[in-house]
């Protein structure tokens, strides 16, 4: 039984499970590494300062959770300086659909890579698994065309843990999207407002 279900199981009320799940996403951020979000951090900036572009890709959930992330950090920053060249890769529905029905829904990320990529760009991975084929195989791309790769992931990881470059991982049990996909888009936040506030100060 998943953390998340033991607590349905005991919550006699709507409220009382509300209370007991932001329990236990305290929980999890007592063991998410800090460190990690400092990394992705400097990978972003070091993008920047190089003129790299940075892609975020990711199905359902994380699908828009790489829209978010890419509004946050190229617009939300107010940069008056170099601008963050940020782009989400699930955004263009004619694109996605093309990929899919003509070459498969394995290749939608790999397909547009392959038009934009350049050395030294960054592609960040968002999958609760780890498993997703479609992101696996646009890391795997990445990685051959030397750039750099970050995974934000969940459970145990999967496999793009194992290949990414860098990741920042949310210890959860198997199949609870709901707390994962929770903490990467308070890491869109942590990040997005850390950009922000680091240019407001740099930048003038």
């Amino acid at each position: 039984m998943s953390r998340v279900q033991e607590i349905f199981e005991t919550s006699n009320t709507p409220a009382t499970f509300a209370r007991n799940y932001l329990k236990y996403l305290g929980e999890i951020a007592a063991q998410i590494n800090e460190q990690d979000i400092g990394k992705f951090v400097g990978i972003i900036l070091a993008a920047r300062k190089s003129g790299n572009a940075v892609y975020f890709i990711g199905n359902g959930g994380s699908a828009a959770t790489a829209s978010h992330f890419a509004n946050d950090i190229q617009i939300g920053t107010r940069t008056t300086g170099k601008p963050f060249r940020v782009q989400s890769l699930t955004d263009n529905v004619a694109i996605l659909t093309a990929v899919g029905n003509d070459f498969g829904y394995d290749c939608i990320f790999v397909k547009q890579l392959e038009a934009l990529l350049v050395e030294g760009d960054v592609v960040v991975a968002i999958s609760a698994s780890g498993n997703s084929p479609n992101v696996v195989k646009g890391i795997e791309y990445a990685k051959q065309r030397h750039c750099k790769t970050v995974s934000l992931t969940g459970f145990d990881g999967g496999k793009l843990r194992e290949i990414s470059e860098h990741s920042v991982h949310v210890p959860s049990f198997k199949g609870e999207y709901g707390p994962v996909e929770d903490y990467h888009m308070i890491f869109d936040h942590i990040v997005g407002n850390y950009l922000m506030l680091y240019c407001r100060k740099h930048d003038n």
